[in-house]
This record gives C-alpha cells, structure tokens and sequence, in this order.
C-alpha cells in the first residue's frame, strides 16, 4: 500500500493514516479519500491500537466529507497525531484539527478560508445558498475553535481572507501544537507564546485582576518578538492586564496592625530566566 497517496497501514499499537489526495465521495483516483472508505478501515483497525497518526497533504475537498472524517477521528477512542507533511488547505485544515497533537513540518501550510459553491438561480435561490453556505461555513468554524485560542471574530477574519498560515503562525493561534524540525530555543519561544496567548484568553472570561503565575522553566528566543505578541494578545482581547512581578513582596494585610514585624528570611537570589524578567518588568508598568 506504500505506493498509494491515500493508505491506512499498522505498526503496532500504532496505525498511520495518508491523505495525500482530493477528499471526496467519488473516489476517481487512487490518492482521494472518502468518509466511507476512512470509516470501513477505522473499523477494521485493532481494538488494542492506541494511536492514530493521521498524515495530510490535501488541497481539501468536499465539506461533507471532511467533516465526517474529522468527527470520525475526534470520536475514535485512540490518541490521534495529525501532521501536516505540505499542504492542509480548506477542508483539510478542518481534518488537522481533529488531532490531540496538530504537529506541522517546517515547511508546510495551512489554509483557511469559507465555504464556496456553484449555483445557479433566481435572486432568492442565489440569497437562500448565501445562507446555507453562512452555516456550512459555522461546521467548520466550530471545529477551528474547540482548538485555537483566538476569538471567533479574529477567526472569523481569517477565513474572509483565505488566509495561509505559517507553522510559527498556526501554533501561535493554536491551529497546531508543535512543530517538527524546530530547534530547543525555538521551541522555547513558541511555548512562551503559547502561555502569554493562554494566560490572555483566561483572563478574558473572569472579573478582577488578572494573576500570573511566570514559569521560570520557559525561555524566549527575541525580546522585542515576545513583547509584540503579547501586546497583541492584550489588544485581541481588549483587556488591561494588571499584576504584580514574581520579585515583588506581596504585604499581608492581617500584618499591617503589627508595630514589629519579623522580616522574612532572605530566599536567595531568584533565578529568573528571559521571559521571568519580561513579564515582570510589563506587569509592574502601571
């Protein structure tokens, strides 16, 4: 089957998936793809497989299709991997979300964009299939939103353009989880983004001040790279993060009626890595 574009192959309590093709219910060629054949060779796996790596170079497709094997894949009782080995364009992007782990290559993309169709018709056909695509459209929308850590709007925003993202791009906004091929410190950095993004989109569901927590375990790779990305979170979000630095002593204020207060003993220098001493700096900007 190695020489198929689209194939399902075992390795153990491992199976790989390819979708290298067209996803369609008239499967023409050899490397297209249907939810019918997917679910049929689903079926057949091993009970005891217990992870799915589903592999995707695909121009996308039919939205039907799509998203009867991206729910096929989210249901599944096994881990599903999905990577992205150059192409995961329209509906095929949607098929990448169903992985617990979205892993892209270096070089590889993701396309987003809305649904589109032909018609034809008078005036309220033409209005009505506006409609109907308007919905088709919120299928996929949802399924981008149970992974990404972006508003719906943004989202939104991004679909309008047809947008290509970028690997850095897609783990930023939460569309993938890692990236293959990148070095330690890259992957720093794309993890200290991934926390501010987090942190940003926590703070935006509560009331009150907004409390950080700094990993001392995360490196950034570019200062200047870090602060934009968190202003942009911030702006995203519209909201106005405050804080106090990790560095900063909290006063008790059950202490403040005591004349002679004991000073705590002294904890040492504090190890603070590059992202400890950014947020600390930002969050005690007043």
């Amino acid at each position: 089957m190695k020489n198929k574009y689209y194939a399902l192959e075992t390795n153990g309590k491992e199976a790989d998936i390819y979708i290298f093709g067209d996803i369609t219910s008239w499967e023409w060629f050899e490397n297209d793809v249907s939810s019918y054949t997917l679910s049929k060779e689903l079926q057949m796996l091993d009970p005891d497989i217990e992870v799915i790596n589903v592999h995707i170079n695909s121009y996308g497709g039919e939205v039907a299709e799509g998203l009867a094997i991206y729910n096929l894949l989210r249901n599944h009782k096994a881990k599903v991997r999905t990577y992205c080995d150059g192409f995961a364009c329209s509906i095929a992007s949607v098929i990448f979300m169903a992985g617990d782990e979205r892993i892209m290559n270096n070089a590889s993309l993701l396309m987003v964009h809305n649904a589109w169709m032909y018609t034809a018709g008078n005036a309220d056909q033409l209005r009505k299939d506006a409609d109907d695509l308007d919905k088709i459209t919120q299928a996929s929308i949802e399924a981008y939103k149970s992974r990404v850590n972006i508003t719906e709007d943004k989202l939104k925003e991004l679909l309008d353009a047809e947008t290509w993202l970028l690997p850095d791009e897609a783990l930023e906004m939460g569309f993938a989880t890692s990236i293959v091929g990148e070095t330690a410190t890259e992957k720093a950095a794309a993890s200290a983004r991934k926390v501010l993004f987090n942190l940003v989109r926590t703070a935006a569901r509560q009331d009150g001040p907004v409390v950080i927590t700094l990993d001392s375990g995360v490196s950034i790779k570019r200062m200047d790279e870090a602060f934009e990305k968190f202003e942009k979170a911030i702006q995203n979000f519209g909201i106005i993060v405050e804080g106090r630095a990790k560095s900063e002593p909290v006063p008790d204020p059950a202490l403040d009626h005591d004349p002679n207060p004991v000073p705590d003993p002294d904890p040492g220098p504090i190890n603070e890595n590059k992202t400890t001493k950014f947020l600390s700096a930002l969050l005690m900007k007043r």
